[in-house]
C-alpha cells in the first residue's frame, strides 16, 4: 500500500532525496526568482496566474499586485488560502530510455493566506519593494515619479502571509553525459 498523501502536511515533498530543508536556500531563491504562480480557488474551481513578486524576509511575506478587479480579487475575497509556486529550470538530462529523460530544477512552494492591502502606506511600500527588485538601478524622484494615490487606486496589492513552504531541487554533476540547456542543444 502506498503513502496516503492526503494525510501528509501540505508542504511535504514526495521525494525526500530532492527536498531542500535549508531555510537560507529557500529565502535566497525567493529573493532571486523573477516570476511566481499564484493558485487560488473559487467554488471548487482552481485558478492560477503568473505574477511578478517580491519576498519580504522581515515580514515573512510575499507581495504582488494585480488589477483592481478580476478573478484574483474575487477568489481571495471568497477564500484567503493560496499556494504560490516559484521554479527555475536547469539543464535537460537525456537518457537511454524515454522514461529516464529528466531535467535539473529548483523550486519553492509557499502555502499561506492572501490579503488585499487596504492601507495606502503598506501598499505603497510593497509596490516600491517590487520596483526596487525589478528596477534596482532606477530611483523614485530621480528616474521616475514616485507612486501616487491615483495609481494606488488603480491597482490591488496583495500580501501573502507565509504559513509554510517547501523547497525542492534536482541537480546532477557537471559531467552528466549530454546535459544541455533548453534551446541550446549540444553540438
Amino acid at each position: 500500500m502506498g503513502k496516503d498523501y492526503a494525510s501528509l502536511p501540505l508542504n511535504a515533498v514526495r521525494r525526500n532525496d530532492r527536498a531542500v530543508e535549508d531555510e537560507t536556500w529557500i529565502r535566497e531563491f525567493l529573493h532571486r526568482a523573477p516570476v511566481g504562480t499564484l493558485a487560488t480557488v473559487y467554488d471548487g474551481q482552481p485558478f492560477i496566474n503568473a505574477n511578478l513578486f517580491v519576498y519580504d524576509e522581515a515580514a515573512h511575506a510575499i507581495y504582488m499586485h494585480t488589477a483592481r478587479v478580476g478573478r484574483t480579487q474575487a477568489n481571495v475575497s471568497a477564500d484567503e488560502r493560496v499556494c504560490f509556486s516559484i521554479n527555475e529550470m536547469g539543464r535537460l538530462l537525456p537518457a537511454d530510455e524515454a522514461l529516464e529523460f529528466s531535467v535539473e530544477y529548483n523550486g519553492v512552494v509557499v502555502f499561506g493566506r492572501a490579503h488585499l492591502l487596504t492601507d495606502s502606506g503598506a501598499a505603497r511600500h510593497a509596490l516600491q519593494m517590487l520596483l526596487d527588485k525589478y528596477f534596482p538601478h532606477l530611483k523614485p524622484g530621480e528616474h521616475y515619479r514616485p507612486i501616487t494615490d491615483d495609481e494606488l487606486a488603480r491597482t490591488a496589492v496583495y500580501r501573502i502571509a507565509i504559513d509554510s513552504w517547501s523547497g525542492k531541487q534536482k541537480k546532477v554533476g557537471d559531467d552528466f553525459p549530454g546535459a544541455f540547456r533548453y534551446n541550446q542543444p549540444p553540438g
